[in-house]
């Protein structure tokens, strides 16, 4: 049966064009995380969509997000510029203000990936997963009140984490299948939001939910349709930061996405 609605993520990353690289977007509350704002992956997937409108090499391939201040749900404008066009690349800067405030700032390069060449080598294979009807929803029978992303995705794992049970395991590390909640099927746009889907691992150690401080990600094939494994870990924390690594694998066992994020414990300061 053809889908006549769009999907949720689609509608809610939607842009007007306002001439001149300027672009106004709604912000809405559906993607909101434990802090009551939304989430940062949602932000700068809004932006990067903001570049993908320029001129030629339609891919994104590296984007980093700086996140200055919460956003809120709400009316948002983006300004794009485009500081290089190559070749093989163009890279370009978006920068996303609410009430007159910069809350996001990102700046990402665009290939073709029709057009890439030259070797291609992976060290690290995908995660052992049972296939996803063979693990549990780790949030099912979970009330997370406000915590309206949690309903934009759904995940598959072996166990729920132990922070979810009121012990955490002290190993801030987890593996798991993930996906839309409404069929929506991944790409490149929406791969910026689902890198930063999950809940922090730094809970297992303990810690309530961090803040995001900037967001990298390489993203390195178009995925296929279907589940995405995901590895997630945290190895170092200081001073009251500690960085966040996500690698994904799509349903053929590609590697489409990798991504680090510097964040801040919650009370650091």
């Amino acid at each position: 049966m053809r889908r006549t609605t769009e999907f949720l993520f689609d509608q809610d990353t939607r842009l007007d064009p306002e001439g001149e690289g300027a672009f106004s977007a709604q912000i809405t509350d559906l993607w909101n995380t434990a802090a009551g704002s939304p989430n940062g992956g949602y932000l700068m997937a809004l932006c990067v969509r903001a570049l993908s409108n320029g001129p030629a090499h339609p891919d994104p391939l590296v984007a980093s997000a700086f996140f200055l201040r919460p956003a809120s749900p709400g009316a948002a404008r983006i300004r794009t510029e485009t500081v290089r066009a190559g070749r093989r690349t163009r890279t370009g800067e978006a920068r996303m203000r609410q009430d007159g405030k910069e809350i996001v700032r990102v700046v990402a390069t665009f290939a073709d990936f029709d057009r890439t060449e030259g070797r291609t080598l992976c060290l690290d294979p995908m995660p052992v997963l049972r296939p996803p009807e063979e693990l549990i929803d780790p949030l099912a029978g979970f009330d997370l009140p406000g915590i309206t992303v949690a309903d934009r995705v759904e995940y598959r794992t072996g166990q729920p984490p132990g922070w979810l049970l009121g012990r955490p395991g002290g190993d801030p590390s987890m593996t798991f299948w993930m996906r839309f909640t409404d069929g929506r099927e991944p790409d490149l746009l929406s791969l910026p939001f689902l890198a930063d889907a999950a809940c922090p691992v730094i809970m297992e150690l303990g810690e309530l939910p961090s803040a995001t401080v900037e967001l990298t990600l390489h993203l390195r094939a178009r995925p296929a349709p279907g589940w995405l494994a995901c590895r997630v870990n945290t190895r170092h924390v200081s001073g009251g930061f500690h960085e966040e690594d996500c690698d994904i694998w799509d349903s053929r066992g590609s590697l489409v996405a990798q991504s680090r994020q510097l964040a801040m414990l919650h009370g650091a300061g």
